[in-house]
């Protein structure tokens, strides 16, 4: 949509510019999703929104000095960041979206979420903020542009997720 691409250009213009969140979001899930990923027997994953996540850097598991690759045991990984202009997608086990719909436009979220599914052989794994952020962007509106009860996000999940019934669901 028109305001989706205008978001679009926004967040492209504040990695430009340097504001960059270093933070490996997934870190705070990864118990979590390493059972997961036992569970459905996961070895290829696309990480769609992915930021600045390094799947490679060591130190991901403060126990184990683990990257996240390694201590997921996975064994391919494809990223998919509009912002950088980087597009692996390819058909895997399990989509990963973590902290990234919540920055999506209303109207774009149908898309989007199609496109996630399309991707997922086994498992979709969505983690969505249901609150305001603490940043703005430079539009003065919250980075969180679509904020809104974990029920409404279920029931968008659900609607979408029911077209693609052999893939799985975590809405986090």
């Amino acid at each position: 949509s028109k305001k989706g691409l205008q978001l679009l250009k926004i967040y492209k213009k504040m990695v430009e510019v340097g504001y960059q969140n270093n933070y490996f979001n997934l870190s705070m899930f990864k118990d979590f999703v390493k059972e997961k990923f036992i569970n459905y027997d996961i070895k290829s994953i696309l990480d769609y929104g992915s930021g600045r996540s390094d799947w490679h850097k060591k130190g991901f598991d403060i126990k184990s000095n683990k990257s996240a690759k390694k201590f997921f045991n996975l064994e391919k990984i494809y990223l998919y960041e509009p912002t950088s202009n980087i597009n692996e997608k390819k058909l895997v086990d399990c989509v990963l979206c973590i902290d990234v719909l919540e920055h999506i436009f209303i109207g774009d979220l149908k898309n989007v979420l199609y496109d996630i599914y399309r991707y997922s052989k086994k498992l979709v794994i969505l983690q969505i903020a249901c609150y305001p952020a603490f940043a703005k962007l430079p539009n003065g509106e919250n980075a969180h542009i679509t904020t809104r009860n974990p029920q409404w996000w279920k029931g968008l999940v659900d609607s979408m997720s029911s077209d693609f019934d052999s893939v799985s669901t975590i809405l986090m």
